[in-house]
């Protein structure tokens, strides 16, 4: 049997890998430690809730006390650290909670690991994995040519992909000083169920059913790769699975858009799901595309212009590679947040209105 220690599991990406992994062995057992900050919410768990190989600690990475405990009561083979705060529009308006959560919880996180796996039997020792997720935005910005390797130095540009990079060093440090069998995923732009709708696909898709403006930043031709969710946590699972402590693995999508062809992506998809002559919001408005939404708004201070993951080692080594295209993913999401319109209202109730965010930066 393994069990996992997943933080973070409340959130987009780590309640998808923690259904992932539940689905994948049939054995497996999967604690989740989660703050329930505003993107984490139990409705996001509530499937998971009754099954009897689930269990939700409610807590803070960053208090070290709680850590310990919670890695004692679930005795995890494996440890998965998804937790941070990821949006950089909020990193702008406030970079004190991600220094807090992304590094100091980080720090908790690989301290109390390394003390815990000190004291396992050598056959477990062995087996234990720490898993840091992190972000293509630790590298910085892309000219229109060139990918990032896992060998790209780093240049975060945002408070957020700041705090990630130093989460990404400790994790690499914890590996050289003290031998915890550390891995570290760069992933790009992910995508998918159960994201919240600060991000620009759910806030464009669901801004586009209540007939609401479709911001753009700027020109809209800063470029991303995209990467279908449900195909990340099939890679976090190789990793973890046949991947070597120490090691690095970039993890992409091999789908580069610019944020303008995103935009139109999802609203050809909303034109076929939901034709405009059947939504009452557009009809109001006697519009017949959802394309006419589009609205061009100031650009985000230091706006990375192109990240780019060059995803040939994980594939070459691991045999991993993406499942979805970008179409056919977004066809997938559009049909998720058809279905769960209900979640999307109440995880954003009280808290967050998809106003626009992050302009108090730049430069004077």
């Amino acid at each position: 049997m393994t069990s996992l220690l997943v933080t973070g599991g409340a959130g987009f990406i780590g309640s998808n890998f923690a259904r992932y992994a539940l689905a994948k062995n049939p054995r497996a057992r999967v604690t989740v430690l989660d703050k329930l900050t505003y993107a984490g919410n139990l409705l996001t768990l509530r499937d998971l809730l009754p099954n009897p190989r689930f269990k939700l600690i409610r807590g803070d990475i960053a208090d070290a006390g709680l850590v310990r405990k919670a890695l004692g009561a679930c005795r995890p083979d494996w440890v998965v650290n998804f937790a941070a705060e990821s949006h950089v529009d909020r990193s702008i308006e406030g970079p004190r909670v991600f220094v807090t959560t992304n590094v100091l919880g980080a720090f908790e996180m690989l301290e109390a690991s390394r003390r815990y796996w000190a004291g396992l039997p050598p056959a477990r020792a062995r087996g234990f994995r720490f898993l840091q997720i992190s972000t293509d935005e630790v590298y910085g910005s892309l000219g229109p040519k060139g990918l990032f390797r896992e060998e790209t130095p780093y240049a975060p540009n945002s408070p957020y992909s700041a705090s990630k990079a130093g989460a990404d060093h400790l994790a690499r440090a914890y590996f050289e000083t003290f031998g915890l069998p550390v891995l570290s995923t760069n992933c790009s732009n992910n995508y998918g169920p159960y994201q919240y709708p600060e991000k620009l696909i759910p806030l464009t898709l669901l801004n586009a059913l209540e007939g609401k403006p479709l911001p753009i930043y700027g020109d809209g031709l800063s470029v991303r790769d995209w990467l279908y969710v449900g195909d990340h946590c099939e890679a976090l699972w190789t990793v973890l699975s046949r991947g070597k402590a120490g090691e690095k693995y970039n993890v992409g999508g091999n789908s580069e858009k610019t944020n303008l062809a995103v935009v139109d992506t999802i609203c050809a998809a909303l034109d076929e799901a939901v034709p405009a002559w059947e939504n009452p919001a557009l009809r109001a408005k006697g519009l017949r595309r959802y394309s006419q939404l589009k609205v061009f708004v100031k650009d985000r201070p230091g706006h990375d212009r192109r990240y780019a993951i060059d995803a040939s080692k994980i594939k070459r080594e691991l045999g991993w590679k993406p499942r979805h295209g970008f179409k056919e993913g977004i066809r997938e999401t559009v049909r998720w947040y058809l279905l769960n319109r209900i979640w999307c209202q109440k995880v954003q109730a009280g808290k967050y209105g998809r106003q626009r965010l992050g302009l108090t930066g730049g430069k004077k």
